[in-house]
């Protein structure tokens, strides 16, 4: 007897303690709900949170410290059906004091059962909304200065970019009133001819740059003979690291083909000879080298190409080193560079399969590693550059740019057709309501209400029979048009404009 009244008694202290400590916890809500959600306990933290005395909320339903939309949508009942199927509710939200006043809650349900049946809830709520605002405050602060990045990245992209444009307009300009004035059998007359060569095709890299960079790039990879490409691509690398400088080439015999966007390595290797050419301000030496190579780690493993382009120029810091190919950052005076140069190779490579590493030290050089995946395809023979076919008959040009539409129709009319040109869609009907004409020749982006893909799906309706080419600048565009219509891509060369020509059906 005297056994089991102690135990009565240490199970009473031990309910009392227990309720004494739920009641004076004063950072949470601690109460409990009956099986339909009528509140049958209150603590201290429940009054100092929700504003009521436990006089005035026992016996109350729960849902009165919710919203009155929260009320409306059954969020109440839902909030005690999902404790009791799953066993737990738990969430954040809105929640009303009982001065009307909003606060931001943590909320715990758990079902409580007694012998297998529902007794009740247990419900913990906690008061949140210095956290919340906090946390607010924070992600406001991070866009803010998110915000405050972008426009200094931007305005270090445009400032690098117009560097670079205007250079290149400088060159095309300078060369072209060279041409005005200069006699054919002069080689200043040759080196302008060049010079404006190796001008568009930087331009058409650094285009690529940006629609790299902006995702908008359209990749077309294909086996490539890195040997025979260094070959074709000499004479513009040499124009790019300048007079100061000397290229030299270490490319061993027998190197694997690789599979790669031939534009896209092209402009990657242009970029790190430009960037090796401006690490050297008073000259040296930028070796370009590739040879075979095994790999095995977790990353890369098999068979690969390492292209090395070094340099002898003044090396890396090694705080530097880590961030080169991340987008914008450029260690180059403001308007010396667009900081997408890396970032571009970096891209590209590892679009390719494979990955970019650089070794440098101070002082004495910095080289950089390309490796790319060996392309175990047979490939196929490397053609010379193909000559232009001559053709015949007439074609409707669909371009807005007259001054685009004048090397259009230069191209065109060296090629052997006849061109009649319009500005825009509506104008391209009205010509071939008139006037018949062996092929239409359209830009994409136009002004108007259709443009030159609305144009071409009209003509493919009216004129069943017209062979249509398209041409865009836009590589988005281009996706756009599915494979519906043939495509040229700016900026061309007329080998290329030729080639798509023959093969439009007739």
């Amino acid at each position: 007897m005297i056994r089991n009244f102690s135990q009565q008694r240490d199970l009473f202290e031990s309910e009392r303690s227990f309720r004494l400590l739920v009641e004076g916890v004063a950072d949470y809500a601690l109460y409990m709900l009956d099986p339909n959600g009528i509140i049958t306990s209150w603590n201290i933290g429940g009054e100092r949170i929700k504003g009521y005395t436990p006089a005035e909320i026992l016996g109350q339903h729960f849902s009165r410290f919710y919203t009155e939309t929260d009320r409306a949508n059954g969020k109440p009942a839902r909030a005690l059906g999902i404790a009791r199927n799953q066993g737990r509710y738990e969430e954040e939200g809105w929640r009303v004091r009982k001065d009307g006043t909003f606060f931001w809650a943590s909320v715990v349900i758990d079902p409580i059962y007694e012998g297998g049946t529902l007794v009740g809830y247990a419900k913990i709520t906690r008061d949140i909304t210095e956290r919340r605002n906090t946390q607010l405050k924070l992600e406001a602060m991070q866009t803010q200065l998110a915000e405050s990045q972008k426009f200094d990245a931007l305005g270090q992209l445009t400032g690098g970019v117009a560097h670079d444009f205007n250079n290149l307009l400088m060159i095309i300009s300078g060369s072209l009133h060279i041409l005005k004035k200069g006699d054919v059998d002069d080689p200043k007359f040759q080196r302008a001819i060049l010079a404006i060569e190796t001008a568009s095709k930087r331009g058409a890299a650094l285009t690529g740059q940006l629609l790299s960079f902006a995702r908008r790039q359209s990749v077309n990879p294909q086996p490539i003979h890195f040997a025979d490409r260094i070959a074709a691509i000499r004479e513009v690398l040499h124009a790019g690291v300048g007079s100061a400088v000397r290229l030299a080439f270490d490319i061993e015999h027998d190197v694997w083909p690789i599979k790669a966007d031939v534009s896209e390595l092209e402009t990657g290797l242009l970029n790190l000879v430009i960037n090796a050419r401006d690490a050297m301000p008073d000259g040296g030496t930028v070796t370009i080298g590739a040879r075979n190579t095994v790999l095995d780690d977790p990353l890369h493993s098999g068979e690969f190409v390492a292209i090395t382009v070094a340099d002898t120029g003044l090396g890396i810091p090694s705080d530097v080193v880590d961030k080169i190919f991340e987008p914008f950052f450029t260690t180059k005076p403001v308007g010396k560079g667009t900081g997408l140069g890396l970032s571009q190779v970096h891209g590209f490579a590892h679009q390719a399969g494979g990955t970019v590493k650089v070794a440098s030290e101070l002082g004495k050089g910095t080289t950089f590693t390309i490796l790319l995946p060996r392309e175990t395809a047979s490939m196929p023979s490397e053609a010379p550059e193909p000559t232009p076919a001559r053709g015949s008959g007439t074609v409707l040009l669909v371009e807005d740019n007259p001054d685009v539409a004048i090397v259009s129709t230069g191209l065109l009319e060296q090629l052997g057709y006849h061109v009649r040109r319009v500005a825009d869609a509506e104008a391209a009907l009205r010509e071939l309501e008139h006037n018949g004409v062996d092929f239409v020749f359209s830009d994409i982006v136009m002004p108007g209400k259709m443009d030159g893909l609305g144009l071409a799906h009209l003509l493919r309706q009216t004129h069943p029979d017209l062979p249509i080419l398209l041409a865009t600048g836009y590589s988005e565009v281009a996706a756009g048009v599915r494979g519906d219509f043939p495509i040229l891509r700016k900026p061309y060369e007329i080998h290329e404009l030729s080639e798509a020509i023959s093969k439009l059906p007739r």
